[in-house]
């Protein structure tokens, strides 16, 4: 999986829209499939236009859990922001990642004003869901 800083800088040098879309696609494509029997209801995202699924993972200490994230969609430009949304939050904190608003980082890619506002959406499902988890966790 890409790291969220390659990300940022790769799109430093995609200018165009045509560019960023086809490099959001390779994304979804590097992006491990999630096995069949992950694609539950449970792990579904509610408010998205495609299929979504998401499967959180804590490790460490129990009071403040590192969070691993995998995903996956059935469109190949959601499985791209999928992709990034993981590289946004995998591997931190939940309360790190409670405070951290993955939104922030689609605006400094230049991808949240050409997202339909259905993508828009779904996006800010997957963050609201990943944010709240974490909100749980760092809270437990």
């Amino acid at each position: 999986m890409a790291r969220l800083e390659q990300i940022i800088e790769d799109f430093s040098f995609l200018d165009d829209w045509e560019d960023r879309y086809r490099y959001v696609i390779e994304l979804g494509k590097a992006l491990p499939d999630l096995p069949e029997e992950k694609r539950t209801l449970e792990n579904k995202v509610q408010g998205c236009a495609s299929q979504v699924w998401l499967v959180t993972h804590a490790a460490g200490d129990p009071e403040n859990p590192i969070l691993t994230f995998e995903g996956d969609s059935d469109a190949h430009i959601v499985r791209g922001l999928v992709a990034i949304v993981l590289a946004t939050y995998s591997d931190k904190q939940a309360s790190e990642i409670a405070a951290l608003d993955a939104l922030d980082v689609f605006g400094k890619i230049g991808l949240v004003e050409h997202l339909s506002s259905q993508r828009a959406n779904g996006l800010r499902s997957m963050i609201k869901r990943i944010r709240e988890e974490a909100r749980v966790r760092a809270a437990a």
